[in-house]
């Protein structure tokens, strides 16, 4: 267990360590680039080597248990479930973004026989990124939530544009394509809202996660070998926040001009999102993240194995104390 204190941990040294830090490229990622841009990792004598994965937390999560990054930041559902299911390799270090995350259904815009969710009852194959991914996750919520039990059927897609392809019976390109026909999936509202307006899919649903969105997560060979980083890495990622909060015309300018989305949606966003402001400061709220997860998880039988079982596991692998 990771029990290092804050006022321990003091650089010592000038010499600039690596961090190799795996995101997903929407605007959830806006304070991690702003605290690169402000200098606050080359302040704390951290050079950042940033991964991109648009293929969702479970390739995050594929990524730590190689060893192939140190930190990811995903999505808290992804990650509760797989240190409960029983993965030793990963850490859940802390909560990111405190708001809930809105996840829409989505269909093609020409699925005439798909008009609602309940419609799912009867075209229920799923597009989801990856198996363990929060878009496979995030269906048992949905199913359990609608009374279907589960969905039994799901085409791996690998990201989003893939998912939509998919759900519009798109065929693949090649053999190499990797996704199937499908006939619905999740994904972030405001990620998804563009294809929305361009009339290229259309909503059929939503559900909030019950918890808070987005955590920061390292390999458990990083937490053992690079405390003192990841502690300046999580200061440098606090500023960047705090520099978000106080700069939302600069964030909206920087999520229009390099991600995915206009300039009224990334504002519309910002509106909803709350990140935590502190970061490694305080002790992760165990009732929020661990305790609520795990319970709809288990309800919508994500989770099978017994209670104590699955408390070890998250009790080992989860941080109660600061970063």
């Amino acid at each position: 267990m990771f029990k290092v204190k804050l006022h321990e941990l003091h650089p010592t040294t000038t010499t600039m360590s690596t961090l190799r830090v795996a995101y997903i490229p929407e605007h959830f990622s806006t304070p991690l680039f702003f605290a690169q841009q402000q200098g606050y990792y080359a302040k704390h004598n951290l050079s950042i080597e940033f991964v991109k994965v648009p293929e969702g937390s479970g390739r995050l999560i594929n990524l730590l248990n190689n060893n192939d990054v140190d930190i990811a930041i995903g999505l808290t559902e992804a990650f509760v479930a797989d240190i409960a299911k029983g993965n030793d390799k990963i850490r859940l270090l802390d909560t990111y973004v405190q708001s809930p995350l809105l996840w829409a259904v989505s269909t093609g815009s020409n699925r005439d026989e798909i008009t609602n969710v309940q419609d799912l009852a009867k075209f229920g194959k799923i597009g989801v990124s990856r198996i363990g991914s929060g878009s496979y996750i995030m269906s048992f919520v949905l199913a359990h939530q609608l009374g279907f039990g589960k969905f039994n059927e799901f085409a791996i897609c690998s990201n989003f544009k893939n998912l939509r392809d998919s759900v519009n019976k798109v065929e693949p390109d090649g053999d190499t394509a990797g996704y199937e026909v499908s006939d619905a999936f999740m994904w972030e509202y405001f990620t998804s809202k563009k294809y929305y307006d361009a009339k290229e899919i259309k909503q059929i649903g939503e559900i909030y996660t019950p918890w808070p969105s987005w955590v920061i997560t390292a390999s458990s060979k990083a937490a053992a070998d690079k405390q003192q980083d990841i502690h300046n890495f999580v200061s440098s990622v606090n500023q960047g926040i705090e520099y978000f909060n106080h700069h939302i015309d600069e964030a909206v300018d920087y999520i229009a001009s390099n991600l995915d989305y206009s300039a009224e949606d990334a504002r519309q966003w910002t509106k909803t999102v709350q990140f935590n402001d502190k970061v490694g400061q305080t002790p992760l709220d165990w009732d929020k993240i661990v305790v609520k997860t795990t319970n709809v998880l288990k309800d919508a039988n994500v989770l099978q194995d017994g209670d104590d079982v699955i408390t070890k596991r998250l009790d080992e692998h989860v941080y109660k104390t600061n970063i």
